[in-house]
């Protein structure tokens, strides 16, 4: 898992490449239909319904997610 906390929704596109490139040059492969995102912010409008798109990949945007048994909610 890995956790980004970003103030403006820009820079997620932006470190996402950087995660897929970095990924890549040391041999491995980020799967974007194993990969997902929450956005959450005081805002309840961002990041919903946005897809983050690198590299011919799409990389989908939850409302939640389920880790360690456990649920993490927007």
């Amino acid at each position: 898992m890995v956790l980004i906390y970003l103030v403006e929704a820009y820079i997620l596109q932006r470190k996402t490449k950087t995660l897929v490139v970095d990924s890549k040059k040391m041999g491995l492969e980020v799967h974007a239909d194993k990969t997902m995102y929450m956005a959450m912010s005081q805002d309840q409008n961002a990041g919903q319904n946005r897809n983050i798109k690198t590299d011919n990949k799409s990389f989908e945007s939850v409302e939640q997610f389920k880790y360690s048994e456990t649920t993490v909610r927007n």
